[in-house]
């Protein structure tokens, strides 16, 4: 019997070759608003990898008066159409279709980018995720930005594409369409039927420019879930108007708002978060309309894809974060290696980082985004040699499963009794258990390809060095810092952070959790301080709490931790810790005003400062290997194999990476072992 996964589905003249497909999304590759080299290879590899559809930017902008928000491409511009042109025969020449997604941002972006033209909407109000208060639209705007939309999909008609959608949740569309965001007298406004007028008049602009080969169809929002918003059964009713309405082909189907960084959350939930919160009520939609039915929401993984088409929920899945962690989902169903598949952990890294003004990245899988330089898929060495991996952490576990991958015989000594190293206490807060994810789909690749694993082992240079290895790497990681600055030594009678994620310190009543990294770790260490009693003071020297957490990861941080016992202090720094009498006093400062000082009592003080690199091995083997540690920056950035020689009689090369280093995070681990070792 045929997987339901894989099998075909026709949309109306197009034929998809199986039911996956990856949801319109903006990683922010493109060049002056133009898709090129880099987002072609991006959106290649998952046509290489099998999927029917690959659905680019989320979303094309159609007007100047709707600048990007995160440098989305320009459909505006009729100097678009031949890089259109360029990615969609990449695309079809590997047996995929592609459409591409286009709107207009309404008030969700910023009158200080592009032109700085005002940001424009149905209402007054300003979205507060993008905080521009937007124009009101007048008569003139609504019929330009109408057929502006149709210019647009002409031209992406004329580059090649397969299809255009529209993006109706949050976007003008969909600020026309609720209730809460219009507030028009107008025509275009009031009734139900106005505030629909909009999107209609829209559609109809493009279909008389596209005419009927061409696939249209709309991702919408069909529940607000939100008092005085579209209702569910105004939802229905939107589905069923558009679906009479012979203007589109398709519906793909959104609930919730995405105003707010807690509201998106719902919509695009992160880990910890239920999965497929919203494929039950895709799947009423399609109960009701005429019209195929394309749904994602946090389908990570294949057994809720594979229970989503073969229960009739939907008639295409979107898996979007999913072939970020893994472009060869499909391909790897089709030869049943399904456990080989990469897992999406749901760290969100990549949207975070997208809202924030950064390229999308995978939190554990570096060569997306940069398919120009590093695949996928790793090639045999030539020369078989003997690696040597000391940690068993994310950056050294990718460092051993590259070097198998590649042939090479691969031993790893690692100190504790299991693999993890820093994300084995992230994973201890159940909400973040998925990052384990990470650690077991690399052992599972390592043990896989006969790597050598020596547990509860702190190495020493003999212990390594016997083994008469080609190449050592250092991963070992490092440990908490209890320096800072002000001391230049370390703190007493502190601890830190990961003794209360840990477990490892009973906790007083009173307590300073002083947080000067920024990430998760202080996070964690409050809400579990919380949970256990005590009375929180988070302090940091910043202008803002956790400043490298970014909006979708803190959103439950913020939630667990409102009305409960803690207070926040910001742009205070920690000068220096002393006993007085049972308790720990603290000084004080700011680094806003030189004059502001006092002291505070507090039972404990944790810190989170970063970690101090574990350094002592390597700097152990440096004299004894022929490169004496020393990089080559212009190959290692390229991937290019190593070739620095400076004690030609020693027998290794020696190299660290991560937080043996410096203080860093997974990506970066996982990044420094890609590039050391693609070509080793």
């Amino acid at each position: 019997m045929t997987d339901s996964l894989l099998q075909s589905f026709k949309l109306k003249h197009l034929n998809l070759k199986n039911r996956i497909i990856t949801t319109s999304h903006e990683p922010a590759y493109n060049e002056g608003g133009f898709p090129k080299d880099r987002y072609v290879a991006y959106h290649l590899e998952r046509a290489k990898g099998g999927i029917a559809m690959t659905m680019t930017a989320g979303s094309t902008v159609v007007s100047k008066d709707s600048p990007p928000s995160f440098d989305n491409i320009h459909a505006y511009k009729d100097e678009v159409v031949p890089w259109i042109k360029k990615l969609t025969e990449a695309i079809h020449d590997q047996d995929c279709k592609i459409m591409i997604q286009l709107t207009h941002l309404g008030r969700r972006t910023s009158w200080s980018k592009g032109d700085w033209l005002p940001s424009i909407s149905s209402g007054k109000h300003r979205e507060p995720a993008h905080k521009a208060f937007p124009k009101v639209a007048e008569s003139w705007d609504i019929g330009r930005i109408i057929r502006e939309y149709g210019d647009a999909a002409e031209r992406m008609k004329e580059g090649g594409m397969d299809g255009v959608e529209l993006e109706g949740q949050g976007h003008l569309i969909g600020q026309f369409l609720s209730p809460l965001t219009n507030e028009l007298e107008t025509e275009y406004g009031g009734s139900f039927e106005n505030r629909l007028r909009f999107t209609l008049d829209v559609l109809s602009d493009i279909r008389n420019k596209v005419g009927q080969k061409f696939i249209v169809g709309i991702r919408c929002v069909f529940d607000e879930v939100e008092k005085g918003g579209i209702t569910k059964s105004d939802g229905l009713k939107i589905a069923k108007i558009l679906s009479d309405s012979g203007l589109i082909d398709y519906l793909n189907i959104n609930r919730g708002r995405i105003h707010t960084d807690p509201i998106l959350t719902k919509h695009i939930p992160i880990q910890g978060m239920k999965s497929a919160p919203h494929l039950e009520f895709a799947g009423e939609i399609k109960k009701e309309v005429n019209l195929p039915i394309f749904h994602a929401s946090k389908i990570s993984d294949v057994a809720t894809a594979r229970y989503a088409i073969s229960n009739g929920l939907v008639d295409m899945i979107g898996m979007t974060r999913g072939h970020l962690a893994d472009p060869y989902i499909v391909k790897k169903i089709k030869e049943k290696r399904e456990d080989d598949i990469r897992p999406c952990v749901g760290a969100t890294y990549c949207l975070d980082r997208i809202y924030q003004g950064e390229e999308a990245l995978c939190i554990h899988n570096a060569a997306t985004g940069r398919e120009l330089k590093f695949p996928n898929i790793i090639s045999k060495s030539k020369i078989k040699k003997k690696i040597v991996v000391v940690g068993a952490g994310p950056g050294g576990l990718e460092a051993a499963r590259i070097a198998a991958e590649r042939g090479h015989e691969v031993i790893v000594f690692e100190a504790a009794p299991d693999p993890g190293g820093q994300i084995r206490l992230c994973a201890k807060s159940s909400r973040r258990k998925d990052m384990m994810g990470i650690i077991d789909w690399r052992m599972q690749q390592c043990i896989n390809k006969n790597v050598k694993f020596n547990f509860n082992i702190i190495a020493e240079a003999q212990d390594v060095m016997n083994q008469n290895p080609d190449t050592i790497i250092i991963a070992t990681g490092g440990m908490p810092n209890l320096e800072l600055f002000e001391t230049k030594k370390d703190l007493e009678n502190v601890f830190t952070s990961w003794d209360i994620i840990s477990g490892d310190v009973k906790l007083a009543e009173n307590i300073l959790i002083y947080d000067e990294a920024g990430d998760h770790t202080a996070m964690q260490s409050a809400e579990i301080a919380i949970e256990k009693g005590s009375t929180v003071e988070f302090m940091t020297p910043d202008r803002l709490i956790s400043s490298e957490i970014m909006g979708m990861n803190l959103t439950p941080y913020l939630k667990n931790l409102q009305n409960k016992k803690i207070t926040y202090s910001i742009a205070k720094r920690l000068k220096d810790v002393s006993i007085k009498g049972n308790k720990l006093n603290a000084i004080i400062g700011s680094d806003y005003d030189e004059n502001f000082k006092y002291s505070s009592t507090y039972d404990q003080i944790f810190l989170n400062y970063g970690v101090k690199p574990l350094d002592e091995l390597y700097f152990n083997l440096v004299s004894f290997s022929k490169n004496e540690g020393e990089v080559n920056y212009t190959k290692f950035i390229k991937g290019e194999a190593q070739n620095i020689i400076k004690n030609k009689n020693n027998k290794f090369y020696l190299y660290r990476i991560g937080d043996a280093i410096s203080s860093r995070n997974i990506h970066a681990a996982i990044y420094d072992a890609l590039r050391l070792v693609i070509n080793l």
